[in-house]
């Protein structure tokens, strides 16, 4: 069985690790926009600057971290993201505690926190590669992404029940402490890390041309350029609809807030079931062809909610589509994530996934802006059925050749 492949004890660490901080950031879910607004009374145009900033700010300062995590071991950059992490995060309830708590600290801290998630994934991706072998990239990164789902069906629910009885800065509290025991879990893995070769070049410095090396790597490389693009508009068109139909389903059509929790944590088992089923499927078609199919279905989903009307029939029609777009996320990201890191040089991987994140994110705010201002011209119901549009023209942007060699092919379509 392709899925229960054993790839070794480091592996085991790492994914503990991640299952920690993930399930503590889920149950975290937009813990800072609760607090400030249940704590610090902020209206909706400050909630809004919380989280478009703390993306697009984050993303800024992760920029320089790229070239510096490229040369140094990945395992105590790990451990030092998940400590500035756990300090930045603790901060929050010893403010509220003493009775200091500001909006500019819950900003500060999100910006902190954010450029420190682009840190930690760009040195997970390339520590990934170095311990697990390129025909285990799939069912690595398929357990990665099956872990995030289930955290993200099991996490809000839980978090905000929590919030409802102990308080808002309680989930704070634990993704903070989760960030801490991910921290002791990589610890944990033990053994020597040799420190990366310079291939040729000095010291890297903070200099123009080293911030800049992961853009031009993406963009220069026949694969990893169209894939960058198309992931890129994906994630930043449906992260700028989420606060619209937040509102249309909200507000205009008068759904509860348990209807709506409901209308978006259930399809979160579509990942779960797209994750599982990633490997086996890549086992049986190839990388690049399942690729390819689970990139172009899930662009035809997010439409549908721009057509959700009042009651049960328009509940169960965000289900429905929310669940299809998830299962074909849920099979498209572990592929595409093994696909990068495996068509990626194992000297530029963390300055390529940094780029790769601070793109995404520095995207998804300036979307986020944009269809919010469509959205006051139009209706939150036309901007969305805008962004459904264009996601259907981002299957062209997907790599149509396979540019995988013959024999890693039959490698990556191997069941042992």
């Amino acid at each position: 069985m392709v899925a229960r492949r054993r790839l070794g004890r480091r592996f085991g660490w790492l994914w503990a690790a991640y299952a920690v901080s993930t399930f503590g950031t889920r149950l975290a879910f937009d813990a800072f926009a609760l607090i400030a607004i249940l704590v610090l009374h902020a209206g909706p145009t400050k909630v809004s600057v919380l989280a478009a900033a703390g993306l697009a700010v984050g993303a800024v300062v992760a920029v320089p971290l790229g070239p510096w995590v490229e040369f140094r071991r990945k395992r105590p950059v790990m451990v030092a993201m998940d400590l500035t992490r756990f300090v930045a995060l603790m901060s929050v309830p010893a403010a509220y505690a003493l009775g200091l708590l500001g909006f500019v600290q819950l900003l500060v801290v999100s910006v902190v926190v954010g450029a420190a998630d682009i840190a930690f994934n760009a040195a997970g991706g390339a520590y990934l590669k170095a311990i697990v072998r390129p025909e285990d990239l799939v069912v690595a990164s398929g357990r990665f992404e099956s872990t995030n789902w289930t955290a993200t069906v099991l996490g809000p629910p839980l978090g905000t029940a929590a919030i409802g009885f102990f308080g808002p800065v309680l989930t704070v509290v634990t993704d903070a402490v989760s960030h801490l025991l991910s921290a002791a879990g990589i610890r944990a893995i033990g053994g020597h890390e040799p420190r990366p070769v310079r291939a040729g070049t000095k010291e890297v410095r903070l200099r123009f041309g080293g911030l800049f090396e992961g853009w031009r790597y993406i963009l220069a490389h026949p694969a990893l350029r169209p894939l960058f693009l198309n992931t890129v508009l994906v994630s930043g068109l449906i992260m700028a609809t989420s606060p619209l139909l937040a509102v249309l389903m909200l507000g205009d059509l008068g759904f509860a807030p348990w209807q709506y929790g409901l209308a978006f944590g259930l399809p979160c088992v579509g990942g779960i079931i797209g994750s599982r089923l990633a490997p086996r499927l890549v086992a049986r078609f190839g990388r690049h062809r399942v690729m390819l199919t689970a990139g172009t279905l899930r662009a035809c989903w997010s439409l549908g909610p721009a057509f959700v009307r009042p009651g049960v029939a328009g509940l169960v029609l965000v289900i429905v589509v929310e669940f299809g777009l998830i299962t074909c996320m849920g099979v498209f990201n572990p592929v595409f994530a093994a696909y990068r890191l495996d068509r990626t040089a194992t000297d530029r991987v963390a300055r390529t996934l940094s780029a790769w994140s601070v793109t995404s994110k520095a995207t998804v705010a300036i979307m986020t802006g944009l269809w919010g201002l469509l959205a006051g011209i139009t209706g939150p119901r036309v901007a969305i059925a805008v962004a459904g549009l264009l996601m259907l023209l981002t299957p062209f942007l997907l790599p149509r050749h396979d540019h995988t060699p013959h024999h890693e092919r039959d490698l990556a379509r191997s069941p042992t």
